[in-house]
């Protein structure tokens, strides 16, 4: 009768008839001494318990159960290791039908390659970076969405990075992360996305990059823009239908080429109609709820105060929303309101928002999918672009002045 110590611990691999097994020795595995054939096996089940037994079968079944490696692939389709890793690698170096040969066994497998050694192979590792210095946390939010959205289903992980643009030394800083954590790729945000020796940084460090804003900055394959300052002028236009003829402009904060597109938007509606524009009527703010209030009370302190205001984001709109209630003044009966981007907030506060809808979500997929698109399976076909649409949503916070 076989020993029960030399009944393998640790099944290594399982054959037909015959089972290989590792014991453990003085700490160490080794190969056990005997191969347990077929005869044998059933000799050895008639004189062991059913809970031994249950035990062996449960280690046989996870044997057999184990995830294919790249070893297997190889082997079953009959090339080398560094073959595999070239097909898994989308290397230009195979002929077609060696590469479909070791795409179906790895098909048929179920093989999924170990990103680790991907990324030793790649030199790169499957993350994807987001680097933004931008107050405005719905618009972060939108477009970290956007970008998992495009990432969902591949080897891809996100990496948010914020910096300070004002810094001496945000250049230094970010070629620091991009060689530390071997990004794949960044989407860079505005106003950041505006500074060309950080896209040069990117093109030295061999880094993959695509830029948003509200206007187009780079080549279509570097680019995902918006039309703000075609938007804008719409949305000003159609306060001016209204009736509006002292019209408030809450402008974004100074060095955001977003800030500029949209300032630039309101003073063409205004010239179109015939309106001149007054210094008065124009407040800056920083994309902040705070900033919207603190805009909205020097407005409203004016005399005669506008009857609408135009505010270059959401937050900022909620905010003059929130300084005119609290001053008693009605909106819209009272004072017009428009906002940017559609964010939830747009909908949730009362009266619901006019505001022009930044398709933000759908950039930032786009974005993404630039830099991956190409490189996962299947291939990902880059949606739109490189200039998406804004357009005017409207709701209840605009009505004609009162007479």
């Amino acid at each position: 009768m076989l020993p029960l110590f030399l009944l393998p611990l640790f099944l290594h691999r399982a054959e037909t008839g015959v089972i290989v097994g590792r014991r453990r020795r003085f700490g160490k595995a080794q190969r056990a001494p005997s191969i347990v054939a077929t005869a044998g096996w059933r000799s050895y089940r008639a004189c062991i318990g059913e809970d031994q037994l249950a035990d062996t079968d449960d280690k046989l079944s996870a044997a057999l159960r184990a995830k294919p490696t790249i070893n297997d692939v190889a082997r079953l389709a009959g090339v080398s290791k560094k073959t595999v890793s070239r097909v898994i690698n989308r290397s230009p170096l195979l002929n077609d039908e060696t590469r479909d040969r070791v795409q179906q066994v790895i098909k048929e497998l179920g093989y999924v390659p170990n990103p680790q050694a991907r990324a030793l192979a790649l030199r790169r590792n499957f993350l994807v970076g987001l680097i933004h210095d931008n107050p405005n946390a719905q618009m972060v939010l939108n477009v970290q969405q956007g970008i998992l959205e495009a990432l969902q289903g591949t080897e891809f992980e996100l990496v948010v990075r914020p910096v300070d643009r004002r810094s001496s030394a945000m250049l230094d800083d970010i070629r620091d992360l991009l060689q530390r954590q071997r990004l794949f790729g960044v989407v860079l945000l505005p106003p950041i996305s505006e500074n060309d020796a950080l896209a040069h940084l990117c093109e030295e460090l061999g880094v993959r990059y695509t830029r948003m804003g509200s206007a187009e900055l780079d080549g279509p394959d570097h680019m995902v823009a918006s039309n703000d300052r075609e938007a804008v002028r719409e949305a000003t236009a159609y306060l001016v239908e209204q009736g509006h003829r002292l019209i408030g402009f809450v402008q974004g904060p100074d060095g955001f080429r977003s800030a500029a597109e949209r300032r630039l938007g309101f003073e063409d509606a205004l010239a179109a109609a015939g309106i001149k524009l007054q210094r008065s009527l124009m407040e800056e703010g920083n994309y902040t709820f705070e900033s919207g209030i603190a805009a909205a009370n020097h407005l409203l302190d004016l005399s005669p105060r506008p009857t609408a205001i135009f505010a270059s984001n959401d937050e900022m709109a909620a905010g003059v929303v929130h300084a005119a209630r609290h001053r008693g003044i009605s909106v819209p009966e009272d004072l017009s309101v428009i906002g940017f981007d559609d964010t939830a907030i747009a909908a949730h506060i009362w009266p619901p928002l006019t505001t022009v809808r930044w398709p933000i979500i759908s950039m930032a997929r786009s974005a993404a999918t630039k830099l991956v698109g190409d490189v996962v399976e299947p291939v990902r076909p880059v949606e739109d672009g490189p200039i998406f649409l804004s357009t005017l949503v409207r709701r209840a916070s605009v009505a004609p002045p009162r007479s």
